[in-house]
Parts: C-alpha cells; sequence; structure tokens
C-alpha cells in the first residue's frame, strides 16, 4: 500500500561531513492482511468507499432471495459509511477496517490513524525524556482512566502505548463495549508531530474475551513492523 504523506518541519542534517544525513520522514508503512482495506480520509474516500461496497456485493450468493439482501445491503452501506464519517470527523489520515471475512468470522475491529501537532513554547527544553512525558499527557487529556501504559522505540523513534476497555455509547454509534490499544509515535526529525495508531474491537462481544486478546495481540505484531517512509 502507498505511504501517507506527512510534511515534516525540520529536515535533521549534521553540519560535520562525517555524521549520517537522515532522510526525512515522508510516511508510514503498515503490513496488514489481504482482508483489511485502507480507506484514505482526506482524498480519495469516496472512490475507496465505493470499491469496497462494490466488491462487498459480489460476494452475496446469488441465489439469495432479493427481498433479504436488498435491506441488508442497505443497512451494512449505511453503517460502513458512518464508520468512514464518524473517521472523517477525527481528522483522522487514514482507516483501515476488515472487509473480508477472515476464516469463518467477521471481525469487528478497526485501526484509526491520525496525527497530532504539540508546538514548543521558546526556550523549551528538549531533554530525552521529555517526549515520552508529551505523548503521556496527550493520552491523558481525554480523561481515559485505569488504562496500561507503557514506553519503547518503534523503528528508533519513540513511543508510547496504551490499553483500555471503552464502554458502549450508543449516542457515539458505539453499541458495544470495546478494547482499545493506542500507539503513539514521535515523528523523526520533526519532534513536536505525533503519529497515532489507534486500534478498537468488539471481540466476539465481550472485550475481554479470547479473541479480543488474540486481536490485541496481533496488533501489537503490526505495529511492531510499523516502518517509516523516507525521501
Amino acid at each position: 500500500m502507498p505511504p501517507k504523506q506527512y510534511e515534516p518541519t525540520t529536515t535533521p542534517a549534521g553540519t560535520d561531513e562525517a555524521e549520517k544525513v537522515v532522510q526525512p520522514v515522508t510516511g508510514y508503512r503498515l503490513i496488514l492482511p489481504a482482508e483489511w482495506a485502507q480507506i484514505p480520509l482526506r482524498q480519495g474516500t469516496e472512490s475507496a468507499v465505493r470499491r469496497i461496497i462494490e466488491e462487498a456485493h459480489t460476494r452475496i450468493p446469488a441465489d439469495a432471495p432479493s427481498d433479504k439482501i436488498g435491506p441488508y445491503k442497505r443497512e451494512w452501506e449505511r453503517r460502513f459509511r458512518a464508520s468512514v464519517a464518524n473517521a472523517q470527523k477525527n481528522k483522522a489520515l487514514d482507516l483501515y477496517l476488515p472487509v473480508r471475512p477472515m476464516g469463518d468470522a467477521n471481525i469487528g475491529a478497526s485501526i484509526l490513524v491520525t496525527e497530532s501537532l504539540v508546538p514548543r513554547a521558546p526556550g523549551r527544553s528538549r531533554d530525552t525524556s521529555e517526549p515520552t512525558e508529551v505523548a503521556v499527557q496527550l493520552l491523558s487529556r481525554d480523561g481515559v482512566e485505569d488504562a496500561d501504559l507503557s514506553s519503547g522505540e518503534i523503528d528508533g523513534a519513540i513511543a508510547v502505548r496504551r490499553e483500555h476497555v471503552a464502554g458502549a455509547s450508543v449516542e457515539q454509534g458505539a453499541d458495544l463495549a470495546s478494547r482499545r490499544v493506542e500507539y503513539m509515535v514521535s515523528v523523526p526529525g520533526d519532534p513536536d508531530r505525533w503519529f497515532v495508531a489507534a486500534f478498537s474491537t468488539v471481540g466476539g462481544g465481550d472485550p475481554r474475551d479470547e479473541l479480543a486478546e488474540a486481536l490485541v495481540e496481533w496488533f501489537d505484531a503490526v505495529m511492531a513492523n510499523f516502518r517509516w517512509s523516507r525521501g
């Protein structure tokens, strides 16, 4: 899949000829199974949505009763478009959904990719511990409690991981509670910009069931293989 474009405000380059020049980050790469589809949310959204809907229609058995299939298709498309519209409201970059069955099951899960810009005040310290502190503050500002937080590195960049269970919210279109895992990664060469990948699943109907556990482990593996695109 093509990398998503960022516009880094600075390009790291040393004045010492012996220092290695690092190419600026221009995007990212996620390796996902064929069952997952990418929906860009800033350009090309409608064409991606139409392609997914048309493909979904081709998987409906030809002998299926038309009086039942018609309402099913309309409801599926309504829910699908609502998910995309909700992601766009969050000013996200991309939405990834499992649009094809994985084995014999339809997986209730999603990955939403966004970015966050945190301008630094003039003269603000840039010590090595600060990026992690900034990420934790950003993840804490939505009022989520009882979350598991950890930090480390992903493809050479500082990253903070948060995991929690979000309750159902009919007002926001969430009929069931969901298990959520977010990775916030500092964009190399642009310390004020953060890449955010937010995974959500309802599991098999319980966000703490075995399916949810397996999907969380799967998403952790996806992020372990996350790579920046450069130059």
